[in-house]
């Protein structure tokens, strides 16, 4: 079985397979291991975030509260996923969105001031910086063009199709509100479908 440094090494790998054993072993030495209960928050609204995670097993909603103060669903970060409120990381500033556990969660963090140091040190560890910023930024993209472009119909046939692992481990009041759709509406097309 492999370890979480293991995973998180191997995720290294796949977004960037130009990485040095030099810029791993840099990087694994500012990594922390933690276990995450239910209903137990990696970032909370209000407060700052200096923390990169990467979720090895378990589930984290991301969500804020609007105007009317409803939560709304903004994400979902599973196994081998990258978890971060990016303007709070990158700016300092307390984070408008909180990362809340949805099951018991195994999580590696590493702060980005350890982060920034290896931007320094080493040539090509900028570029890991880079790729996980950009998996994270087409994610949202794709959620934003979801709204813009897509039926709720086709939302939810998307996220089935393309989250097949996640579907059952969420509730339909959360996928309701993560596809804009009314939860009886959502229920609707459930059937219809």
């Amino acid at each position: 079985m492999q370890s979480a440094f293991e995973i998180c090494h191997e995720a290294i790998l796949q977004l960037n397979p130009k990485a040095t054993q030099a810029e791993w072993d840099y990087f694994e030495s500012g990594l922390t291991l933690h276990a995450l209960q239910p209903k137990e928050f990696f970032i909370e609204a209000g407060k700052r975030t200096d923390q990169l995670g990467f979720l090895i097993s378990g589930l984290i909603r991301g969500f804020y509260l609007n105007h009317l103060g409803a939560d709304v669903t903004t994400n979902f970060v599973a196994e081998r996923q990258w978890a971060t409120d990016y303007p709070s990381l990158l700016k300092g500033r307390p984070s408008r969105y909180s990362f809340q556990c949805l099951e018991p969660t195994t999580i590696l963090t590493v702060p980005y001031v350890h982060l920034s140091k290896g931007y320094d040190l080493f040539v090509g560890f900028e570029r890991n910086g880079r790729l996980i910023a950009e998996e994270v930024l087409q994610q949202q993209q794709h959620r934003i063009e979801s709204f813009q472009f897509d039926s709720a119909e086709q939302r939810y046939l998307d996220f089935v199709k393309e989250n097949p692992g996640l579907f059952n481990r969420i509730s339909l009041t959360h996928l309701s509100s993560y596809l804009g759709i009314e939860r009886p509406s959502l229920s609707r097309i459930r059937r219809k479908l």
